[in-house]
């Protein structure tokens, strides 16, 4: 598995549309839900990173809790950055199924 196949096309698939799948449009709205699910998945890579960064702020604050706010805060705010990205790629992955009429 690639890079590529994690955030929600393959190479295959491109390949295919580019070889005269479902025409130019079809290749377009490809294009454009590979790059948005590329950018999805990027952001949700820094969201799982400020997840982590907070758990270790959070557990080195030694009862600080001006370190331990911190902490958490940076857990939620990594969190709700998550949820954003996976509702954005169910809904650009939808919304290319439904303009290519496979839903």
């Amino acid at each position: 598995m690639n890079i590529i196949q994690v955030f929600g096309a393959s190479i295959k698939d491109q390949v295919t549309t580019s070889q005269g799948g479902t025409g130019a449009s079809g290749n377009l709205q490809s294009s454009v839900g590979t790059i948005i699910n590329f950018v999805t998945g990027f952001f949700a890579v820094i969201a799982v990173i400020a997840i982590i960064i907070g758990g270790v702020q959070l557990t080195t604050s030694q009862g600080d809790p001006g370190k331990a706010k911190k902490g958490k805060d940076a857990i939620i705010a990594g969190v709700i950055g998550l949820v954003i990205c996976l509702l954005a790629f169910m809904i650009v992955n939808f919304v290319i199924r439904a303009l290519q009429g496979t839903i």
